[in-house]
C-alpha cells in the first residue's frame, strides 16, 4: 500500500520532529493535540527545523513555506477521514496510548496503520485493544527525529506482514534506516543503552570516578557524548521510569540514584538540573546524595571504574539479542550505530564487531572477571561461552560473529 497522507498524535518534542520528517520528504500530514498551546509549539518546532535550513543556505524561504503548508495541525479528528497512517506520540503511558487508538478506530478507514513510537512499551498489549491488531506495529524513531536516521520497526504477534513491508517502504521514503526487530522490553537500542547507562551511574554513585571523568573517558573511547550528558539531555524521568520498566522485565535492580534525581527534580537540561548543573545550578547536591548513598550502605565504596566495565554490558546484551533472533548481528551493530552512534576510537562500530575486534575470549574474561567483583548482571551469555568454546574468537582467527579475511 502507498502512503498518500500521514497523521501524528501528540504535538511535543518528538510527535512536532516526526511532522517535519513527514513534511520533508513531500507528504501532506495532520499533526494533532488536545492542547492549543502543545499544537503551537508543535508547529513552532516544525518550523524552527526548517528556519535553520533556511539560515544555512540550504532552502529558500519558499520552499520552506511549501513543506510548511504541508503539516494541518488540529485539535480534532476531522482531518483523519482518508489518513493511510497514524503515529501516536502521546506520553508513554499505555492507557493513554490505547485510549488513542480507540479513538482512531472510530475515524480512520479500515486500511490505515496504526503505528506507536513508543520506546519500550508492548505493541502486541497495544493491538489487543483494537479491532484491527494486523494493521498495529511500533514505529520507533530517535530524537531528535529530524537528524537520527534509524527507526526502529517493531511488530506485534498479530502484525500482518503486509504491514511490516508497508512501514519499512514508508521509513524508507523519509529517508530513514528501517531496522525489524522483534518485540521485547526496551525493544533493541534502548536494550542496549540501559546497561551502559546503569553501570555508568552505579560506577558513579559508587565512587569509581566522577561524572566528567566518566564522560570524558567515554567520548575518548569512540561515543559522541558521554553516558551523564546524554542522560542529562534525554530526561532522566523518561531514563527512570525506562529502568524501571526494563528490571521488572528483566529482572535486576536500578541504581539508587536514579530515584533520587527523579524524586528531586533533577530531570535533566529541560529542569536546569540533572547529574550537572546548567545556568546558575551546580552538581553539589548530586554529590549529597551519592554521599548519602554511600553512608546508609546502598552503594558500593571503592569500585574501579574503566570503558570495559560500561562496554561489556553492551556486548553481552548484543549477544543476549542475537540468542533470542531479537534481529541478525548486522542489523544489531546497525541499530547501534544509526541509533546511538555508536563508535569505536574514529570507526563506526557496532557491538558485535567490537566483541570481534576486541577477541571474543578477551570479551568473556572481562565478563567473568566483572561477575565476579559486582554480580549476576555481568553474566557471560550462553552464545560467547560457546563460540570461545568452538574457537571463534573474532577478526584475529577470521570469524566470530561476522566473518573476515585474514
Amino acid at each position: 500500500m502507498y502512503i498518500f497522507k500521514a497523521a501524528v498524535v501528540g504535538a511535543g518534542f518528538m510527535g512536532g520532529g516526526i511532522a517535519q520528517v513527514i513534511t520533508y520528504s513531500g507528504l501532506p500530514v495532520v499533526l494533532k493535540d488536545i492542547d492549543q498551546e502543545m499544537l503551537d509549539k508543535g508547529m513552532d518546532q516544525l518550523r524552527s527545523i526548517y528556519q535553520r535550513r533556511v539560515d544555512r543556505g540550504k532552502m529558500t524561504s519558499g520552499e520552506m513555506q511549501e513543506k510548511v503548508d504541508l503539516c494541518t495541525p488540529t485539535l480534532s479528528y476531522d482531518e483523519f477521514a482518508d489518513v493511510d497512517i497514524v503515529i501516536e506520540a502521546v506520553p508513554e503511558v499505555m492507557n493513554i496510548k490505547t485510549k488513542v487508538f480507540g479513538q482512531l478506530e472510530k475515524v480512520c478507514p479500515e486500511h490505515t496503520i496504526f503505528a506507536s513510537n513508543t520506546s519500550a512499551l508492548s505493541v502486541s498489549e497495544m493491538a489487543a485493544s483494537t479491532k484491527r491488531p494486523h494493521k498495529v506495529i511500533g514505529m520507533h524513531f530517535f530524537s531528535p527525529a529530524h537528524v537520527m536516521k534509524l527507526v526502529e520497526v517493531i511488530p506485534g504477534l498479530d502484525t500482518a506482514q503486509e504491514t511490516i513491508d508497508d512501514v519499512v517502504m514508508f521509513t524508507e521514503s523519509l529517508r530513514k534506516i528501517p531496522v525489524v526487530v522483534q518485540e521485547c522490553p526496551g525493544f533493541l537500542v534502548n536494550r542496549l543503552l540501559m546497561p551502559y547507562l546503569n553501570e555508568a551511574t552505579l560506577a558513579l554513585q559508587e565512587g569509581a570516578a566522577t561524572a566528567r571523568e566518566i564522560d570524558e573517558a567515554m567520548t575518548s573511547f569512540g561515543w559522541p557524548m558521554g553516558p551523564f550528558t546524554l542522560m542529562d539531555m534525554l530526561g532522566l524521568d523518561v531514563i527512570y521510569h525506562t529502568g524501571v520498566y526494563m528490571a521488572r522485565e528483566y529482572g535486576g535492580q536500578n541504581p539508587a540514584l536514579f530515584k533520587l534525581l527523579f524524586d528531586g527534580g533533577r530531570l535533566g537540561e529541560k529542569a536546569g538540573a540533572g547529574f550537572y548543573g546548567y545556568g546558575d545550578q551546580t552538581d553539589e547536591p548530586v554529590q549529597a546524595m551519592i554521599k548519602q548513598l554511600q553512608d546508609e550502605g546502598k552503594a558500593q565504596k571503592g569500585t574501579k571504574f574503566s570503558w570495559q566495565r560500561l562496554m561489556m554490558p553492551v556486548i553481552n546484551e548484543a549477544v543476549l539479542c542475537v540468542m533470542e533472533n531479537i534481529a541478525p548481528p548486522d542489523k544489531i551493530d546497525m541499530a547501534a550505530i544509526a541509533g546511538i552512534g555508536m563508535k569505536y576510537g574514529d570507526e563506526r562500530m557496532g557491538p558485535l564487531q567490537l566483541a570481534d575486534v576486541l577477541g571474543l575470549d578477551l570479551v568473556l574474561e572481562n565478563l567473568e572477571k566483572f561477575q565476579a567483583q559486582y554480580g549476576e548482571r555481568f553474566r557471560p551469555a550462553r552464545l560467547l561461552r560457546t563460540k570461545v568454546r568452538a574457537k571463534h574468537l573474532g577478526k584475529k582467527v577470521g570469524k566470530g560473529f561476522f566473518e573476515y579475511t585474514t
